[in-house]
């Protein structure tokens, strides 16, 4: 129950109110995955910025199981297997930004997609983090239990062979 796991995979390009790059981010995404991705909205009205409710503004895509396991490396590639300590937070959340998607493993450049980045988070957990997504009884995740930084950093240093540091 002690041992730590990937639980997903989140892929996010943020595109702001321009159609066009969200057209380019949902092809980056399905090109990168195979796996039709899913365009997220706004909530508030923005009038500075041009932003009404429902408007989609982003696309992401969550991966879960061998094809989260399976992405992890070719993501991990484009940052050369070396993240600092800033991308790793307190709950066992690995976050970092890839400039270019073609520094990804196995990612073929697109005339029609041009040069675009992405965010990717890898979330990690233990087994028994059920219980606090379940609909009936759910409970908190004892501090014990949780999954916190240093943990995090010896996981993806041991089973992907990242480098930590500044």
């Amino acid at each position: 129950m002690r041992q730590v796991q990937v639980e997903k995979v989140t892929l996010n390009v943020g595109a702001g109110k321009d159609q066009r790059v969200l057209d380019k981010g949902v092809k980056l995404l399905k090109n990168l995955t195979g796996i039709e991705p899913v365009k997220t909205t706004t909530n508030k009205r923005i009038q500075g910025w041009g932003l009404r409710p429902g408007l989609p503004i982003g696309v992401k895509i969550t991966l879960r199981g061998k094809d989260a396991d399976s992405l992890i490396p070719r993501i991990l590639y484009a940052k050369d297997n070396n993240l600092p300590e800033s991308c790793f937070d307190d709950h066992g959340n690995i976050s970092f930004g890839i400039p270019e998607y073609v520094d990804i493993k196995d990612a073929k450049y697109d005339t029609e997609i041009g040069m675009m980045g992405l965010q990717a988070t890898i979330t990690l957990k233990r087994p028994g983090y059920r219980v606090k997504n379940r609909k009936i009884r759910n409970t908190k995740i004892p501090s014990r239990h949780a999954v916190n930084k240093e943990e995090a950093m010896k996981f993806m240093e041991e089973k992907y062979s990242l480098k930590t540091g500044e």
